[in-house]
């Protein structure tokens, strides 16, 4: 099985022990499943890797933008992780989580003043800054209410992980972040530094998403921390903190690699305190960033087969009843994913044929050349693996479809966490 929280028992595909086709029965199509289990094991492995190769300081924060609701963040309370947010959408809602802020980072590349506004209105405890302006627009703020706020730089080493180029976001034409090639980050920080109702706390960086590389990000870490090390000997400011940013791949399918978490935390830490060596710096606070590779494995997405088409000489299709307005990373990036007949895993696959969703639009499709029994047919239940980041978070209600609930798995109970939506809630702000 593509992930170790999948098995098979008597033909049906049991997902975090607990029985997918009776979960489709119970909760409705289409339907999201979270393994809590999973994630409070991905969350405690980073918490080990970090303080065994970092340090007690160092902090791996949960990316929020991978996956949002609210019981994602009482985990996250309860397993003492701290997050990153992108928006005040994202703000409110680990408020109302009761997460405490002072652990949380504020990303983006163009905050308005309403989002900075209401980051210091909640205790934001840092924002990460994009560009010179959004520096000015938060020290204007900061010197209104007559605080001091905590900030790092978002700096691009120019390093190409050469992922999903959409996804891609550490090369110096990056729309993220300021170029260290360039000269821009030398200037952000001499502003920066300069402003009074801003504590600079640091550097951030983030090299992109998907990413297998061996060294990547130990290549992007000895930039960052040569940059550190200029900055100290040119304006006498040592970062106290380093951000090396996330975006470890997962396996959507049995050609990805495993990537084993404390192997590469400790990979990572190596190239650091060797740089760290060589430069004379402290070892600085060191963050990552994992959203994808704490949530991804433990969601599955199930479907009720609709229709099957078969057009002789060139494809079939089976339709379900979701669509990319619940799986849109196909549409975007052509991401590729596992998909089973939850309820004929005993029935050999040998039959090839498209996965499409409902809407209204020809590139609407699940994943292609998939492989599945030949009697696949209507009420059958399709499951699509790993897809715990980046689904219900990039859900939409396009052609008006309510988005799926969230059910979350834990010890051999199963939750919902996120109510499905209903055609009221799809109008509720129509006037």
């Amino acid at each position: 099985m593509i992930c170790d929280n999948i098995t098979v028992k008597d033909g049906i595909l049991y997902f975090a022990g607990q029985n997918t086709v009776e979960l489709a029965k119970k909760y409705g199509t289409p339907l999201y499943l979270m393994d809590e289990d999973k994630v409070r094991e991905k969350c405690r492995a980073y918490k080990r890797a970090f303080e065994k190769h970092f340090g007690p300081k160092a902090q791996p924060l949960f990316a929020s933008k991978a996956n949002c609701f609210k019981r994602l963040y009482e985990i996250m309370t309860e397993e003492n992780m701290g997050i990153d947010v992108v928006s005040s959408g994202e703000i409110y809602v680990v408020k109302l989580a009761g997460f405490d802020l002072s652990h949380a980072y504020f990303h983006s590349n163009n905050k308005t003043d309403e989002d900075i506004a209401y980051g210091m209105e909640n205790g934001i405890g840092y924002f990460v800054a994009d560009n010179v302006e959004e520096v000015k627009a938060v020290e204007a703020e900061a010197a209104r209410r007559g605080i001091t706020q905590k900030m790092l730089l978002r700096l691009t080493p120019g390093i190409d992980p050469h992922t999903y180029e959409a996804i891609a976001t550490g090369k110096v034409d990056s729309k993220f972040g300021s170029a260290i090639e360039t000269g821009q980050a030398e200037e952000i920080v001499r502003y920066t530094l300069q402003q009074p109702h801003i504590q600079l706390m640091g550097y951030h960086c983030h090299v992109g998403s998907q990413v297998f590389g061996e060294d990547i990000f130990e290549r992007a870490a000895v930039v960052m921390l040569e940059f550190l090390a200029d900055m100290r000997d040119k304006l006498g400011f040592t970062a106290p903190v380093l951000d090396l940013g996330g975006g470890y791949g997962v396996r959507y399918t049995e050609e990805d690699p495993y990537l084993d978490i404390e192997t590469k935390v400790g990979e990572v830490a190596a190239a650091v305190k060797e740089t760290c060596k060589r430069l004379h710096l402290e070892l600085p606070e060191i963050h990552m960033e994992p959203g994808r590779s704490i949530v991804a494995d433990a969601g599955m997405t199930l479907y009720t087969v609709g229709t099957v088409k078969k057009i002789p000489g060139y494809k079939n299709y089976v339709s379900v009843d979701g669509s990319m307005a619940d799986h849109i990373r196909f549409a975007l990036y052509g991401s590729k994913y596992t998909c089973y007949v939850a309820n004929k895993m005993d029935e050999p696959a040998g039959f090839e044929a498209t996965i499409a969703g409902r809407c209204c639009e020809s590139g609407d499709l699940i994943q292609t050349n998939v492989m599945v029994p030949a009697s696949v047919g209507r009420y059958d239940i399709i499951a699509v693996c790993t897809t715990g980041a980046y689904h219900y978070s990039m859900a939409s209600n396009y052609n008006r479809l309510p988005k799926p609930p969230i059910v979350m798995l834990r010890g051999g109970e199963n939750y919902v966490a996120v109510k499905r939506e209903s055609f009221a809630d799809l109008c509720r702000n129509d006037v």
